[in-house]
C-alpha cells in the first residue's frame, strides 16, 4: 500500500457554531433518561450552572483530544469565556502547534498494520493517522523559530506565559494556544517536558539559556484557587491534568462543581477512574458539590455538553 492511499481524508476542526442545529439534543436524552443518558443530562445542567455561578471555571483535558476535531471546539469554549483556566498535558501543545502550523492529520483506523505505517513514516494515534512531517518537524520548527526571539525578552519564563508567546505567533482560529493568548487564559501544563515541545525546549535551552519556572505556574493556580468564591471544573479524561485540577482545589475545601467524563473504571484504584465521591474524602470536592460522572468517549460526550451552553 502506498502512503497516498492512506492519507486521504483530513481531520477537520469542529466549531461551536456547528452545534447550533443540535441545541435540542439534550432535551431528547432527557426523554430517554435511563442509564448513561441520565448522567449526560445531569452533566449538561451542571455545566450550565457552573458557567453561570462559578468565577473560577476550569477545563481539564488530555492531549489525545487535540488530534481530533474537538480541538476547534475547545478553542471556541475558551474564546466564548466559558472557561478561564485550562489544565492539560504536554501533548496538547504538540498537537495544537503542529496543526496550527499546517500539519494535517488524517482519518485512519484502529486495525492498521503498524509496521507498515512505520515504514511509510506515519504515526497512528488510535484511528488517526499523523504523517511524520506533520508532527515532530512542525514542533521543532516552531521552537527553533520562536525561542530566539522569546529569550531576548527574558531567559526565564513561567510555562503559561511562554505558551502565550507561542499562541501569539500562530495564525489559526482553531488553535487552543491562540485562544488562550487572545483572552489571556492561562494554560497550566504540569507535564510540559513530556513530549516533543518539552524535548525541543530542553535542546534549545542548551544553546540560549532558556529556563522554565514551573513554580510560577503553581503560584498562579494557587492564587486563582484561593481568590475564587465559587469554583468548578469539567474534567475530560484522567491522568496528570485531572489530578492537578483537583489537587489544587483541595486547599480551598474543594470544587463546588465537578463533571467527570471518562472511560476509566474505579475498581483498580486509579486516579483516572476515581469518582467525585472519592475526591470528597481528599477535600478535593465539597460534600455538597454538584457532581456527576459521564462514562463515554469524549469525542461523543463533549459536543453534547457544549450544546448545553448554546444559549
Amino acid at each position: 500500500m502506498k502512503r497516498e492511499d492512506l492519507l486521504i481524508d483530513p481531520i477537520v476542526d469542529l466549531r461551536f457554531k456547528d452545534l447550533e442545529k443540535y441545541g435540542e439534543l439534550l432535551s431528547l436524552y432527557e426523554k430517554v433518561y435511563g442509564f448513561s443518558a441520565a448522567s449526560l443530562v445531569k452533566a449538561g445542567r451542571i455545566v450550565r450552572s457552573m458557567v453561570k455561578g462559578a468565577d473560577l471555571r476550569i477545563l481539564s483535558f488530555t492531549a489525545n483530544l487535540v488530534s481530533t476535531g474537538l480541538r476547534g471546539l475547545i478553542a471556541d469554549l475558551i474564546r466564548r469565556g466559558f472557561f478561564n483556566l485550562i489544565v492539560t498535558t504536554g501533548g496538547t501543545v504538540d498537537h495544537d502547534l503542529a496543526r496550527a502550523l499546517g500539519g494535517t492529520y488524517y482519518k485512519g483506523y484502529f486495525e492498521s498494520d503498524d509496521s507498515m505505517l512505520r515504514e511509510l513514516k506515519i504515526h497512528r494515534l488510535g484511528n488517526i493517522f499523523i504523517p511524520y512531517e506533520a508532527y515532530g518537524q512542525k514542533v521543532e520548527e516552531a521552537v527553533r523559530s520562536y525561542i530566539p526571539e522569546i529569550v531576548k525578552v527574558k531567559k526565564e519564563w513561567p510555562v503559561y506565559e511562554l505558551l502565550w508567546e507561542f499562541g501569539r505567533r500562530v495564525n489559526d482560529d482553531s488553535s487552543i494556544l491562540r485562544a488562550c493568548n487572545d483572552l489571556k487564559v492561562p494554560m497550566i501544563v504540569p507535564g510540559v517536558i513530556d513530549g516533543s515541545f518539552g524535548t525541543n525546549l530542553f535542546i534549545s535551552s542548551q544553546f540560549n539559556g532558556l529556563r522554565l519556572n514551573l513554580f510560577e505556574d503553581m503560584r498562579l493556580i494557587k492564587d486563582l484557587v484561593f481568590s475564587s468564591n465559587v469554583s468548578g471544573a469539567l474534567l475530560v479524561g484522567g491522568g496528570i491534568s485531572k489530578h492537578h485540577t483537583i489537587w489544587w482545589s483541595q486547599f480551598r475545601d474543594g470544587l463546588d462543581y465537578a463533571v467527570y467524563v471518562t472511560t476509566a473504571q474505579e475498581f483498580d484504584g486509579s486516579l483516572s477512574g476515581a469518582m467525585p465521591r472519592e475526591a470528597i474524602s481528599w477535600n478535593k470536592v465539597k460534600p455538597d458539590a454538584k457532581t456527576v460522572t459521564v462514562y463515554g468517549d469524549a469525542t461523543i460526550v463533549l459536543p453534547l455538553l457544549a450544546s448545553a451552553l448554546l444559549d
